[in-house]
This record gives structure tokens, C-alpha cells and sequence, in this order.
């Protein structure tokens, strides 16, 4: 019997008790038959990640991590392989799923690791690409494995530059040569690619940055388990630099305690292992000489260590208003913005690329970057209307709940499977397989 139709709006209710939701959420049996996308891909198809991977510290091993895990639950029985980025001089204890390394420095490597996947059972390669992961002039090593692999490649680019130097741009029009498709967090990065960089419009696809599936629960609830009850809660999260803007969040500090006495901002994660590298701890003991001088010993609050998703979700959880006070305005991605919207929280934003577009439609507030007073006026604000509060929240979390990683999954996998079919002939690509919300609209 043929399952019955279903609307696109039920199709979404669907998706949101999808694997990966909480426990004893899940398809029933019959709604599984209607997705023939399903059965696509329970078949074999072993995909290989290029990126740094944990135990190293950065965005983009975490998103690696998050984006490789929650394809692998759609597809139990694909191999996960993962050839992380290393540096020259490091020994990292990785995963079991960690199959090979390319040596940042290393120019064979980069050659060793394309004969790898050359030579094995992978289908397609997925690769995430900021220039600092790579060896050479602005990562311009990367080109050696790319031009030498026989695979498909996806590269999803977690930077696109909007006046970009001449190496920079020569190097993401050589990706866009080589790649089959190149994915985008926003469409303004993908309007950049094809109007700035000349590439192809049927290459470039747009895939939201992922989030954890969080269900909205009372802050102050959360408040209470972590010691911070009664405290009106700002947050930011992420390794720290200097980049990230965090004086002028504290400076905005003062102004918003005269309104609000018991506001406290926390900073939540260390700093960045790079950064450490290069300057030790400097930026955070000026971070900390600024909350002495401005007297906000009470009201400012450091967590300096890497946080554990399960960490990261109750503190967003508890936080009132979450900050992204970030300094360069061509920032194209924010994973802690994006983590922010997944949990349906109020934001205030520096307005970057990314933040300009994701918090558009009434989803948070945007300031100018470099000011204090804006950011204070923003919280001030939002703080004071707990029904625009609420309802910004909402706008949020229904964005959010689009980006929860295992819809993303399915759209990295629609892609995969296209790109694969199309590489094994015109008779597969034509039985190529389609997302499930666009069998939902066009049932």
C-alpha cells in the first residue's frame, strides 16, 4: 500500500523528531516508505573528510566532527574517513576513523594522501577550506592534493573573502576548477563566489553551518544547575583572540548593569591554541585588567577552558542575550552564532557578513563593530521587552531548527549522491536521488 501523502509543513514536523532528536523520537514504518531518498542512501557510499579534526582545537575540527557524524547515521554502513590537517611538530592521539594525515608543511604528504584515496574505496572527497589549515602562501599546498585526486570533490569553504589578494582569489578560483560543487553557509557568500571569483552558478551550493538539536527549555532552570541563579546572563563562546572583539562587549558592561545590577557576561572557552603559540595569554589578561579597572569583578566571568558540547549547550541554555561582538566585518561564518540560533536564543551582533544575513527578519540585533555604547543600547533594550525578547527567541529557533545538523546531513548527502551519479554516467544521474523536503513540496 502506497504511504499517504503528506504536506511540506508535516514533512517539517517530521524531520524535527528525525534521528538524532531526543530519545524515542524517530519515523514510524510507514512514513519511512514514503522516502525513497532513504532507501537510496542505505547503500554504500564512503566519504572522505579533509580538514583538522579533534583532539585539535579550532571551528572548523568541530564542525568536521559534527557534519562526518551526523551523515554516519544515515549511512551505518559507509566507511567514515577522515584525513585530518596536522601540524609539522605535533603528535595528536586521533579517532579510529582518522585514516591519514597530510603534514600541514609537508608537500608529499599532500601527494600521499590524494594517492590514498585514489586507491581505496572512497567516493567522493569533502573538503573544508580556510587558508591557515594548509601549508604554503595562503594555503596554496592544498592545490597539489586536489589536482592529483581521480574523486569528486565538495569543498565547503568556511571563509570567502570579499576583496581578496591575489594569491587568496587565484587559489579559490583553482578549487572551483577542480570541485565538483563548492557549499556556502549563506547566500551572500555564494552571490560572492560566482560575482567576485567567476564561478560557475551550477557549482556553488548553499548548506546552512549545522547546529546541535536542542529542544528550548527554561533558562532559568539551567541557571540553577550551573550556580548562576538570579543573574540576568550574556554570553560569548569560542577560542579566544583578539579578532573576536570581546573588550568591547565588557566596556558595554557598566551601562548595562546600571539598568540591570545583577547582569553578569560570561566569557566561556580558552584561548586560541595558535594564539596561545604565538603571544601566550596576553589578550586575556587584558580582557581581565579591563574588568578590574571598569570594577566589574561582580559582573564579568571567565571560563577558560574548551568546552564540551553537552557544557556549551546548558550555558546557551541559561544565557539571556548572546554576543557575537566580532571585529572583522568579511566574516562569512560564525559557528557560535550559528550554535546561538539553534538554541533559540536573543542575539546581538557586530554586523559581519554572516550575522548581517542569518539575523535579518526580526532574528536578532545588529551594532556597529568597535562600539561599546551600541552593544550596551542593544542588551539595554531587549532586556527591557520581554515580549520582543520572546518573539525574537522564536525567529531564531524556527530558523535554527532548519540548520539542525541532521537536516544538513541530508543535504550534504542529496549532494554526494548527485555528484556520484553523474560521475558514474547519465543513466544513474537520472536515478539520483532528491532531498526529502523536496519530495515533501512536490507530493
Amino acid at each position: 500500500m502506497a504511504a499517504e501523502k503528506k504536506t511540506p509543513e508535516e514533512l517539517e514536523d517530521m524531520l524535527i523528531s528525525a534521528p538524532g532528536a531526543s530519545a524515542g523520537d524517530g519515523w514510524k514504518p510507514e512514513d519511512l516508505r514514503m522516502f525513497t531518498f532513504l532507501q537510496g542512501i542505505l547503500n554504500r557510499i564512503d566519504i572522505a573528510y579533509v580538514a583538522t579534526y579533534p583532539p585539535q582545537q579550532c571551528g572548523i575540527a568541530t564542525f568536521t566532527r559534527d557534519l562526518s557524524g551526523a551523515i554516519s547515521k544515515y549511512v551505518p554502513f559507509s566507511d567514515r574517513v577522515i584525513i585530518a590537517m596536522a601540524e609539522e611538530l605535533t603528535i595528536e592521539q586521533y579517532p579510529k576513523n582518522v585514516k591519514c594525515c597530510i603534514r600541514k608543511g609537508d608537500k608529499q604528504s599532500y601527494l600521499d594522501a590524494a594517492d590514498f584515496v585514489n586507491d581505496s574505496s572512497i567516493a567522493a572527497v569533502s573538503l573544508q577550506h580556510e587558508y591557515g589549515i594548509f601549508g604554503g602562501p595562503d594555503g596554496e599546498y592544498i592545490l597539489d592534493f586536489l589536482e592529483r585526486l581521480k574523486k569528486p570533490i565538495i569543498t565547503t569553504l568556511h571563509t570567502v573573502l570579499f576583496s581578496p589578494g591575489q594569491n587568496q582569489k587565484r587559489i579559490v578560483q583553482r578549487i572551483g576548477e577542480l570541485a565538483s560543487a563548492m557549499v556556502v553557509m549563506v547566500q551572500m557568500g555564494k552571490d560572492m563566489l560566482i560575482n567576485n571569483y567567476g564561478i560557475p552558478a551550477h557549482k556553488v551550493v548553499m548548506i546552512p553551518h549545522g547546529v546541535p538539536n536542542v529542544h528550548r527549555v527554561n533558562a532559568e532552570t539551567v541557571k540553577k544547575q550551573l550556580g548562576i541563579e538570579g543573574r540576568t546572563i550574556l554570553s560569548s563562546f569560542g577560542l579566544l583572540s583578539r579578532g573576536k572583539g570581546i573588550e568591547y562587549a565588557i566596556r558595554a558592561m557598566p551601562a548595562i548593569v546600571e539598568k540591570f545590577p545583577d547582569a553578569m557576561y560570561l566569557v566561556l572557552g580558552e584561548t586560541h591554541p595558535g594564539v596561545r603559540n604565538y603571544e601566550g595569554e596576553s589578550y586575556r589578561q587584558e580582557l581581565l585588567q579591563i574588568v578590574s579597572d571598569l570594577g566589574l569583578q561582580n559582573n564579568v566571568r571567565f571560563n577558560n577552558r574548551y568546552l564540551t558540547l553537552e557544557e556549551l549547550v546548558n550555558y546557551l541554555c541559561a544565557t539571556d542575550v548572546y554576543v557575537t561582538p566580532y571585529i572583522n566585518r568579511d566574516q562569512i561564518t560564525s559557528g557560535t552564532l550559528a550554535y546561538a540560533l539553534g538554541c533559540g536564543k536573543a542575539i546581538i551582533s557586530t554586523d559581519y557578513l554572516y550575522a548581517q544575513e542569518v539575523l535579518s527578519e526580526g532574528r536578532g540585533m545588529l551594532v556597529d563593530v568597535l562600539d561599546s555604547e551600541q552593544i550596551g543600547a542593544a542588551a539595554i533594550k531587549i532586556l527591557s521587552d520581554p515580549v520582543a525578547k520572546e518573539e525574537m527567541e522564536t525567529r531564531a529557533y524556527k530558523y535554527g531548527r532548519r540548520a539542525a545538523w541532521f537536516n544538513v546531513a541530508i543535504d550534504y548527502l542529496n549532494l554526494f549522491h548527485k555528484l556520484c551519479a553523474s560521475c558514474r554516467g547519465p543513466e544513474a544521474a537520472v536515478t539520483g536521488t532528491t532531498s526529502i523536503l523536496d519530495q515533501g513540496k512536490s507530493n
